[in-house]
């Protein structure tokens, strides 16, 4: 523990603009307290309502709040902040012994109390031991986080694999067992859905081992030159052949591009998911088109179907981490759900944005744009 303690307070020695917001009716305390908290960012709020809309708006690492303010008490905002953010940080200032406020605190989970009229000296480290311990927690938040995704991860890796293979298992058994005429035409329709489960399998392990990667070397980018004409080619012919979809019409705009700096990996990978969407949604017939260009100091992309489309309630989900669009309730759409969450990651990476426009059965439109310099 003392390993993370000492962690702990060389990242708020590191922390340069770590934010206090000080919450009192008296604007004299306030001050004290500001100029007290020297070294840090400090915000003041005279009332509940206007620390609130200071919190909503600013980023703030702690809350210093008096308890006896007209208007609302130090307790109501801390309940409210706390609804906000479970994992803020908020200490009591009070110049009362009341043993039922204090009460009151600790049940809404005050982080910590200090008396009035305040001792200076006791204030800093109070405030020092609190963001100790917000940094402890937030690193015990992240560790958690990472587990649930580690867990939901091979749950869902489980499920996807378990549907192919136990076609395909049921498929031998039958062959092994005589069950199968080879003459009759039950046995060739069952041999090709077979051979669909088995090339399907062979897809969500490429995915597999491609996302493996991606979480290895998220946060890398390793820029030079680029021919995006190029890249978007590549990956436009390696969606038509893995998915056998040759008879969607292809429209493609190649346009005059200077060199792009870019990771070329990163960006192919960004472009696959999207173009592959594209592809995947489309039904065996349609279009798929993919246009070029420039404005000032950015380049663009526009990948556009006429597949199914998104419905609006769907739109704000489809960059979330596992989230799939099944519109068959199937549960067997290929993928992970995380080739989109990772695309926009890596395009953010390079500075650039993405993008989405869809309408139900009209098709969805994929908008990127990268930086020139």
């Amino acid at each position: 523990m003392s390993a993370s303690i000492s962690h702990a307070k060389e990242h708020l020695t590191k922390e340069s603009k770590t934010t206090i917001l000080v919450v009192d009716d008296e604007k004299i305390i306030r001050e004290l307290c500001e100029l007290a908290l020297r070294n840090y960012r400090v915000l003041q709020a005279g009332t509940c309502e206007e620390a609130l809309r200071l919190y909503e708006r600013e980023h703030v690492d702690l809350i210093l709040s008096d308890i006896m303010m007209p208007g609302g008490s130090g307790i109501d905002l801390l309940r409210q902040v706390k609804a906000l953010d479970p994992n803020a940080t908020v200490i009591i200032m009070t110049g009362f012994v009341d043993k039922e406020i204090v009460l009151n605190a600790l049940k809404e989970d005050a982080d910590d109390f200090i008396n009035k009229p305040l001792n200076l000296l006791q204030l800093k480290t109070t405030i020092e031991k609190a963001l100790i311990r917000k940094t402890l927690k937030d690193e015990l938040a992240t560790i958690k986080r990472s587990e649930e995704l580690k867990n939901t991860f091979l749950s869902l890796v489980s499920h996807k694999l378990r549907t192919p293979i136990t076609g395909v298992s049921l498929f031998l058994q039958n062959l092994r067992t005589g069950v199968f005429n080879q003459e009759d035409p039950a046995f060739q329709q069952s041999l090709v859905l077979a051979s669909d489960e088995v090339r399907y399998l062979g897809l969500l392990v490429t995915d597999l081992l491609a996302f493996s990667k991606v979480m290895v070397n998220s946060t890398d980018v390793n820029k030079h030159s680029c021919d995006l004409n190029e890249i978007v080619a590549d990956v436009l012919i390696r969606c038509r052949e893995e998915h056998c979809k040759f008879d969607i019409e292809l429209e493609t705009s190649p346009e005059t591009l200077p060199p792009v700096p870019l990771d070329a990996s990163k960006i192919r990978f960004a472009l696959y998911q999207v173009i592959d969407n594209a592809f995947k949604f489309s039904g065996e017939s349609g279009n798929v088109t993919i246009k070029l260009g420039s404005h000032c100091d950015y380049v663009f992309i526009v990948v556009s179907d006429t597949g199914i489309g998104i419905p609006e309630s769907e739109r704000p989900k489809v960059f979330e981490k596992f989230y799939q669009i099944d519109p068959d309730h199937t549960g067997q759409i290929r993928g992970f759900g995380l080739g989109l969450f990772y695309a926009r990651d890596y395009i953010r990476q390079h500075g650039g944005s993405i993008s989405l426009a869809s309408e139900p059965g009209l098709g969805t439109t994929v908008t990127i744009s990268l930086p020139l310099k």
